[in-house]
């Protein structure tokens, strides 16, 4: 990056603008018999790409990983953000040709290879005024359905562009925030409250629709989504006075609302292959709320997944939460649908520049992976400075912000962080075992591409230098170094 700017954080960020912007390019592996290595780290490295030989001895490094490539494990689905309705208007805040960059940098070959993205349906907290696409009281039927002018004048064309830019399809993934308000127990979008009547009632059954009602809108854009949510955080609707857009459902009421009405009117659609993937909500309620849900034989049969959120992760083990779930329901997959930095009370919103907020994302990242999970879903795509807009105030941070005043954009620590991951990890990667012969403060993930390459992602939390070897049996020893506060992946072919 030619532009690295310093605020005043422990590291720095890349600035963009209309005419420039750095990009990673391709990668294409070196022969058989050589490693590519990709390190970021708080000294100002991002994606900085080398050259070695593998060997065919060991170093004698004290510390070694073995891939070991018979222990097989889930298959990755993809990466991404959310074009929220604040990510929209901050993206078209640009000029014409610094949209273009922004984009690239996400979704095109050249840049970090984003495959999913998540939409909302309708307002949330990320938009500057409360709305749903079915806001005429007692409008049952759904006649007056409409999109806003945000999807129309401003996520679509987006997601259209963002489409044209990718060298796949896009995943696209919805989720509500709330029902209409007059669908609603409280009678307003915020706060405390659930559907009117019980699942199978015409409340119920009108939300089901509504899902459908907004896939044919959407797909009239030639824009088909991958899978749909139950609903975005149903734990925040069953709170007292929350300040922003919620929906509450009990586990025993998602899983009837499912069997009843959801999973039906899917199914009986123009889009019964579009999947449905339940919670949506930290894993603190796991196992529990995938127990009531996926061990009823009728909603079971209509869902695919299990959708999690970062928040209170450092709380809650993962092994006790993902790993027992995808142990007693092994046939749904986990995955990561909302994560973003700057969310606590504590240090709320923008820090341009931390390095600390992107070893958090590669942290949970790579505790997701090695726990079951399929993909992982970052928040706002892009925020303007003050981490908004957002109408509740709920400022945070993105790994892309944009100051529209300048017309540029800075690419935070967090995206490359997501970069080491996205870029690498193609849909269909398999994780495979990896062992580490002693204790040691470095956090890794391994994987086998579908072109039968392997990718071994290392994190270095420590503030010391760690030197370690890599052993693939058939391949030879990798001698590599993860500096002090590094991310780093390393690639290489297997045949």
């Amino acid at each position: 990056c030619l532009l690295l700017l310093n605020f005043g954080y422990d590291s720095v960020v890349c600035e963009c603008n209309s005419t420039y912007c750095d990009s990673i390019g391709s990668v294409s592996l070196p022969p058989l018999g050589q490693f590519s290595s990709y390190l970021s780290n708080i000294a100002g490295s991002r994606l900085e790409a080398s050259q070695g030989e593998v060997r065919a001895n060991s170093t004698g490094e004290r510390l070694r990983l073995t891939i070991v490539p018979y222990q097989k494990y889930q298959k990755t689905r993809g990466f991404g953000g959310a074009m929220t309705d604040a990510a929209a208007i901050n993206i078209l805040s640009l000029s014409a040709g610094a949209q273009e960059q922004l984009l690239r940098q996400y979704f095109s070959s050249e840049g970090i290879g984003y495959s999913v993205v998540r939409v909302p349906m309708a307002s949330c907290d990320f938009s500057t005024r409360l709305y749903t696409y079915a806001d005429t009281p007692g409008d049952y039927d759904l006649h007056n359905f409409t999109l806003a002018p945000e999807d129309i004048n401003m996520k679509i064309p987006l997601l259209q562009r963002a489409q044209a830019l990718s060298p796949r399809p896009l995943s696209l993934l919805a989720s509500a925030w709330s029902a209409p308000a007059w669908m609603k127990t409280n009678g307003a979008l915020t706060g405390k409250g659930s559907l009117k009547g019980q699942p199978g009632g015409k409340e119920h059954k009108t939300w089901a629709q509504y899902y459908v009602r907004f896939l044919e809108e959407y797909a009239k854009y030639n824009l088909t989504f991958w899978a749909l949510t139950t609903g975005n955080e149903p734990s925040a609707g069953m709170m007292t006075n929350y300040s922003f857009q919620a929906l509450g459902f009990t586990p025993e009421e998602q899983r009837d609302w499912v069997s009843l009405d959801l999973g039906p009117a899917l199914h009986a659609s123009s889009y019964p292959h579009t999947h449905i993937l339940i919670l949506d909500d930290s894993r603190i309620l796991l196992p529990h709320w995938a127990k009531v849900v996926l061990s009823d034989i009728h909603a079971g049969r209509y869902i695919h997944g299990v959708a999690v959120h970062w928040y209170l992760d450092s709380v809650v083990p993962p092994d006790i939460s993902l790993g027992t779930t995808h142990d007693l329901y092994p046939e749904y997959y986990l995955f990561g649908t909302e994560a973003c930095a700057g969310w606590n009370p504590l240090n709320k919103g923008v820090m341009l520049g931390s390095w600390d907020r992107a070893e958090q994302y590669a942290h949970d990242i790579i505790e997701d992976l090695n726990h079951y999970v399929v993909g992982w879903t970052d928040w706002n795509l892009a925020l303007d400075p003050n981490g908004g807009p957002n109408w509740v105030k709920n400022l945070v941070d993105s790994p892309v912000i944009v100051d529209a005043t300048r017309d540029v954009f800075y690419k935070q620590p967090s995206f490359y962080s997501m970069a080491h991951f996205s870029k690498f990890l193609w849909e269909g990667s398999q994780r495979v075992g990896v062992s580490a012969s002693g204790e040691t403060h470095l956090e890794f993930s391994a994987f086998i591409r579908p072109d039968g390459s392997l990718v071994l992602i290392i994190l270095n939390r420590s503030s010391s230098d760690i030197l370690f070897e890599v052993w693939d049996p058939p391949v030879g020893y990798i001698p590599s170094t993860a500096p002090a506060h590094s991310l780093l992946t390393l690639a290489w072919k297997r045949q």
